[in-house]
């Protein structure tokens, strides 16, 4: 299941059985309130790609999943310790020399699971693969196809570390919630996406100073697990109309 977990022999054996599609997990370091960890984001995207690959499995598609890269840009949390951000262009040449390399080594396709919703970072992660056609994807529920199958607090913006990310790690990982705290954080209602619009360039220009937004006591891990379902078949889709092109993309021209 684990790319890094396999030997070269192992690997190759897996290789020369048939095309194998990798998953490739995207996160951050960053403060997601005093009650989730740093590494949320990765969390998320890890426990995404591990039941994208059993739903891949289910339709007979042979995946892996490739370590995951844990630093982002993460401009907007600057101010808060923990708030580890690397530079866009920085960001972009990294993933794409580890996708090149994935590429090379013989996987039919990339895909990368993001679930770090900084635009600057979105757009790093999509600069990486261009020109790689179909042999390369991004999922990301940024897109508005995935966007809108989410929770109501995710599509209102009000989801750093609220209810929906903290259902999430709930779900992934109850025992890094720092449940108790969550309980007792009063809701808060800014939208990160209009903040953004409207120009507030960080955390603490929105009024989050405990580096979250929206309602952590309202998660649950029944909801958590209804989200990385539906996060995961995002994933698989991805996959899936990535296959569907390389595939017509192989197809000898037509003699009509």
């Amino acid at each position: 299941m684990n790319l890094a977990e396999l030997t070269t022999d192992a690997l190759s054996k897996r290789l020369g059985e048939g095309p194998i599609v990798i998953l490739l997990p995207v996160g951050s370091v960053e403060p997601h309130g005093p009650h989730l960890p740093l590494g949320t984001d990765t969390i998320i995207s890890e426990v995404v790609v591990r039941r994208a690959l059993e739903q891949l499995g289910e339709a007979g598609i042979g995946a892996l999943i490739a370590p995951a890269i844990p630093y982002g840009v993460t401009d907007y949390a600057q101010g808060f310790a923990g708030a580890v951000s690397i530079e866009a262009n920085v960001l972009t040449a990294f993933v794409r020399a580890v996708v090149t390399g994935l590429l090379q080594e013989g996987f039919v396709h990339v895909c990368i699971v993001n679930n770090h919703l900084e635009p600057e970072h979105d757009s790093a992660i999509r600069a990486a693969i261009v020109g790689l056609g179909a042999r390369a994807s991004v999922a990301c529920p940024l897109t508005r196809r995935w966007g809108r199958t989410l929770s109501d607090e995710y599509k209102s913006g009000a989801c750093h570390a609220g209810r929906y990310e903290t259902s999430l790690v709930l779900a992934a990982q109850p025992g890094l919630v720092r449940e108790a705290m969550a309980r007792q954080l009063p809701a808060r209602t800014v939208s990160l996406s209009r903040a953004m619009a409207s120009g507030q360039r960080t955390f603490a220009d929105m009024g989050l100073d405990q580096a979250y937004t929206g309602a952590p006591a309202e998660a649950s891990r029944e909801e958590g697990a209804a989200l990385i379902a539906r996060l995961a078949e995002m994933v698989t889709v991805e996959v899936t109309e990535a296959l569907v092109a390389l595939k017509t993309q192989s197809l000898p021209p037509s003699n009509a």
